[in-house]
């Protein structure tokens, strides 16, 4: 369970999954100096083991049993924990990819430690805003489990998409606020995320059709999108 935070250094721990100890140690060390808490493990199966303890995840791509990618697919299907991904590949694909899968955001190797503790600091103040994720959440007729990830509407349960519910869960925090697009965005897609703009439409469009009653979800034109209570 991720614990929530109110600050961003010494209280934080982080769990490093790096195979190569000529990047790992150094990093370790850094992030320790700085004041955080860090673990390192080597493979994807012990990072999914010991995400539960984390409060961020510094995930590598490639490992030795399973790639990153997988890790952080299944990290996000369970769990909130934030996750930037940290690896040597830098090619738009492979920065889209992490992205779409469920990374927060996305360090391409070699980086400055002061650039990657910035990344930490922008990710976690954006997860601790989000509510606590194990407390259901009820906007008129929407009420999602959170621990769960399951939505219903009028105590109908709707099939989302991962993309689906994380835009549906920005809304459903704040309900009657209008989100602007570019919050929605970085809440959902990430910082660093590189897609077409209309992707966003396209989920707002499919939630629509899902939620039976398209005036749920309002488009305040040039502003962005608010959930009506």
């Amino acid at each position: 369970m991720r614990r929530n935070r109110s600050t961003y250094d010494e209280e934080m721990r982080v769990l490093l999954v790096e195979d190569e100890d000529a990047i790992a140690a150094p990093l370790v060390e850094g992030l320790r100096r700085e004041g955080w808490e860090v673990e390192r493990v080597a493979t994807g199966a012990d990072a999914l083991a010991r995400a539960g303890d984390a409060d961020l995840v510094l995930l590598d791509v490639r490992l030795p049993d399973i790639d990153g990618l997988t890790v952080c697919r299944e990290l996000r299907a369970t769990s909130r924990v934030p996750v930037i991904m940290v690896t040597a590949r830098g090619e738009e694909i492979d920065r889209v990819l992490g992205l779409e899968l469920g990374a927060d955001d996305y360090v391409v190797k070699p980086f400055g430690l002061r650039e990657l503790i910035a990344r930490m600091r922008a990710v976690m103040r954006r997860a601790n805003e989000l509510p606590d994720p194990f407390e259901p959440l009820r906007a008129g007729p929407v009420e999602i489990d959170r621990a769960a990830r399951h939505v219903t509407v009028d105590g109908r349960e709707l099939e989302l998409t991962p993309r689906e519910y994380d835009v549906l869960l920005v809304l459903a925090a704040e309900p009657g606020a209008v989100i602007a697009k570019d919050r929605l965005i970085q809440d959902v897609w990430g910082v660093n995320w590189l897609g077409a703009a209309k992707t966003v439409d396209v989920h707002v469009a499919s939630l629509r059709r899902k939620l039976g009653d398209p005036s749920l979800l309002e488009t305040i034109r040039g502003v962005g999108l608010r959930l009506r209570v």
